[in-house]
């Protein structure tokens, strides 16, 4: 079995979920089931600190385009931070990089909150 961990911090009350390991269809249930809570627990704000992703798949990336979209539609924000694009090609092959709301850090997520 793949290898991920995930554990959740606030900054300025919303929650960030810290991903380290392989987001891939052997992890896809243990996330899918990990940002669902963390949404009905803390609510529609979410940040998804991507640096100690190893590697992620298309089912990965179809399941943060569902939590993002479900963020929006909710009035929520929504960010990945420290995506490291070796570990994480499918989001610039399928186009999505320039759509997803990305930042290299928290606090240029959390500035950009602050002015939407």
């Amino acid at each position: 079995m793949a290898n991920l961990t995930m554990h959740s911090t606030a900054a300025e009350g919303i929650v960030v979920i810290h991903i380290d390991g392989i987001l891939d269809a052997t992890t896809r249930e243990q996330f899918s089931e990990y940002l669902d809570t963390a949404a009905e627990d803390h609510g529609p704000d979410m940040v998804l600190d991507l640096g100690g992703v190893s590697f992620m798949d298309s089912r990965a990336l179809g399941l943060i385009v569902h939590h993002w979209q479900r963020s929006i539609e909710a009035g929520g924000h929504f960010a990945l931070i420290s995506v490291q694009y070796p570990n994480s090609k499918v989001m610039w092959v399928t186009g999505l990089s320039q759509r997803l709301p990305l930042y290299d850090t928290l606090e240029e997520a959390l500035a950009a909150f602050a002015t939407s």
